[in-house]
């Protein structure tokens, strides 16, 4: 296990894990915080914790408060995120010290959670999508800090795909340029997270088997990057690709039209996306979120096992 650093606290359950070289998944705080609405939210922290010890691995959700960087929450904490009204700040990691400073409360996006779990020995993070190339960014040069991450820190990052509202092409693109490998688990097409497919090829893993010794040996070879393991969401639970463009299109439409910029705009494309779906955007976004917690916590028991 790595040492510590200054203004970390781990969780005791997952400080004892780390220690004892047990499997530990970290998981991001800002789909709950921003992600979700409330009550779902909640219910959602609660299931993936229990997903992730019903699959032999420790649960070590992060996120800032009271000037710590906290890995692994109780139940008020989590409270304390998911509650609509509060002041809980979206954090990246160029917002860390910052936030840690004023001592404010913040929700870890992917940039930030991988950060953490570099910093503390973690090797595996589950989330819902990463973020990627924005689709005006040749316009814009909005391309999400997740990218840049992904290509320094080495964290194998469990996600479906991309949101399905960034130019999920060019991110592919980008992730190629800086070396990240993007694997998907029992599929060649690249997952859109509302829906299972993009129509974009990446290499298929078949099996646990493979993606672990895949992912064990991009470790071993200290390739300093992470790997990207895309898993698409459940059959059946997702939403197909036509009717989620539309949506996705409606969304980018109103978010020009009401100014919405920067790092507002995917929560509310997401919120957009949530209230005009009739229910579908937000049983796929909880569904891919519970298959991801799954798949990374049987990851980190192979990892482990040597």
């Amino acid at each position: 296990m790595n040492r510590i650093p200054p203004y970390f606290r781990l969780s005791p359950e997952v400080a004892a894990a780390l220690a004892g070289g047990k499997p530990v998944v970290a998981l991001e705080s800002t789909v709950i915080a921003h992600g979700l609405p409330y009550p779902q939210n909640m219910e959602s922290a609660r299931r993936l914790g229990r997903i992730v010890r019903e699959n032999g691995a420790v649960p070590a959700p992060v996120a800032l408060m009271d000037g710590y960087v906290r890995v692994g929450l109780e139940e008020s904490e989590w409270e304390r995120l998911a509650l609509p009204g509060g002041a809980v700040e979206k954090v990246s990691r160029r917002d860390v010290a910052r936030v840690l400073f004023k001592r404010q409360t913040g929700a870890t996006t992917v940039s930030a959670t991988m950060w953490a779990a570099r910093k503390t020995g973690i090797r595996v993070f589950a989330t819902g999508g990463t973020g990627g190339v924005h689709r005006e960014a040749s316009r814009t040069f909005d391309i999400s800090a997740d990218l840049t991450e992904l290509a320094r820190t080495p964290v194998a990052v469990v996600a479906s795909g991309v949101k399905s509202i960034l130019d999920i092409p060019a991110t592919l693109e980008y992730l190629e340029t800086m070396g990240v490998p993007v694997l998907g688990y029992r599929t060649d097409d690249f997952p859109a997270f509302f829906s299972p497919r993009s129509g974009l090829k990446v290499p298929a893993v078949s099996d646990l088997d493979e993606l672990a010794g895949i992912v064990r040996t991009h470790f071993d070879l200290d390739m300093e990057t992470g790997i990207l393991v895309a898993n698409p969401v459940p059959s059946g639970k997702g939403m197909e690709p036509e009717a989620a463009e539309r949506l996705i299109y409606e969304a980018l439409e109103e978010s020009v039209g009401r100014g919405v910029k920067g790092k507002d705009v995917t929560p509310f494309l997401l919120d957009f996306i949530h209230k005009h779906s009739g229910g579908r955007s937000l049983e796929a976004n909880m569904a891919l979120l519970e298959n991801n917690a799954r798949l990374a916590a049987r990851l980190a028991v192979r990892l482990s096992e040597h």
